[in-house]
């Protein structure tokens, strides 16, 4: 148990955690709609954010797999849970500013573990836990993956009758749907994590005597991932919207489509996914149906490498600062 003034710092640093997922992964929904044009960057953040919002208070199914599943609530303490925050949030800006479309769940999971490590030791990780939610980040990329390919590739079998240019003005439209659909998609799985966090503060703080989510929390959650979606990620939305492959306005569809179902079912049973890894998966498994040459695969093998090695240095991180925290307290 420990004061309310730590608490309170906990929470802002979630708060602020959630701000920095919301730009730093406002290209998940929004990439390839602005890079085919079917909305305008203005449009395009404005659906992301709302949308955001209105996924977040969707459920808090992935916030309990988050807050009780790597360590027990009861057990943690607030500078376990400071150190975890910052590693996060460094991570997340560290690779926001040099473009890479890191995960943000892979940051907080590994600045958890991190900090868990840190003040308890390794017998202290629920390590069942951890692999369940390690399990779900690895494969959910390898589903997006294949599905973005088989939706790709039947997409192209119903319109083949179709001009290219009729096509993509029809698909253009669609975009729009998609759009809000991943954007509600990245909501429903990105913010409750945050409200894990805060969640385990509470309940580690004795302000409530079990794990479940206020509807403050969720509301504050929610609001922090909008305003962070409404800040922007045009560095990442560069990467995600062209730089993969020449996405084209039946590719965005497909994409953002594929995305959004295999990260909205991921969320409604509790499985935290990097919705970074889901898109971009998606994105390579649209491309390759397309053509498999037209995937340029050196951009997807900076983000894949990005993938594996998030875990490891935001727990690094989050190891040091819950040293010079421990030493400052």
């Amino acid at each position: 148990m420990f004061s309310l003034a730590l608490v309170i710092i906990v929470v802002l640093l979630a708060l602020c955690f959630d701000y920095v997922n919301g730009f730093h992964d406002t290209a998940n929904a929004i990439a390839t709609s602005v890079s085919t044009k079917a909305l305008s960057p203005r449009a395009a953040i404005i659906v992301a954010a709302s949308l955001n919002f209105g996924g977040a208070l969707s459920g808090t199914a992935v916030a309990a797999t988050i807050g009780k599943s790597i360590v027990a609530p009861q057990q943690v303490t607030a500078e376990v849970l400071i150190a975890a925050l910052i590693g996060a949030i460094f991570w997340n800006v560290f690779t926001w500013y040099f473009g890479i479309p890191s995960s943000s769940s892979h940051a907080l999971i590994g600045g958890l573990t991190g900090a868990v490590i840190a003040g308890f030791g390794f017998s202290a990780v629920q390590w069942h836990g951890f692999l369940k939610i390690f399990t779900g980040l690895v494969t959910s990329p390898v589903v997006g993956l294949v599905a973005g390919s088989l939706v790709m590739t039947l997409l192209f079998w119903l319109f083949r009758g179709l001009s290219p240019a009729k096509t993509n003005n029809r698909f253009r439209k669609l975009q729009i749907l998609s759009a809000c659909m991943a954007a509600f998609a990245h909501g429903s799985n990105d913010a409750q994590k945050s409200m894990g966090i805060v969640t385990m503060a509470l309940v580690s703080g004795g302000i409530i005597g079990s794990f479940s989510v206020p509807l403050w929390v969720k509301i504050a959650c929610a609001l922090a991932m909008a305003a962070g979606t409404a800040a922007g990620g045009w560095k990442i939305i560069k990467t995600m919207g062209g730089k993969i492959f020449r996405i084209e306005p039946i590719n965005g569809f497909a994409a953002d489509f594929t995305s959004s179902l295999v990260i909205y079912m991921a969320s409604h049973i509790g499985v935290p996914v990097s919705t970074t890894h889901v898109v971009s998966s998606s994105i390579m498994g649209v491309g390759a149906a397309k053509r498999l040459k037209g995937v340029r695969w050196n951009i997807a093998r900076q983000i894949v490498m990005a993938w594996f090695i998030t875990i490891p240095s935001s727990a690094l991180v989050s190891i040091l600062v819950y040293k010079l925290v421990t030493m400052l307290v």
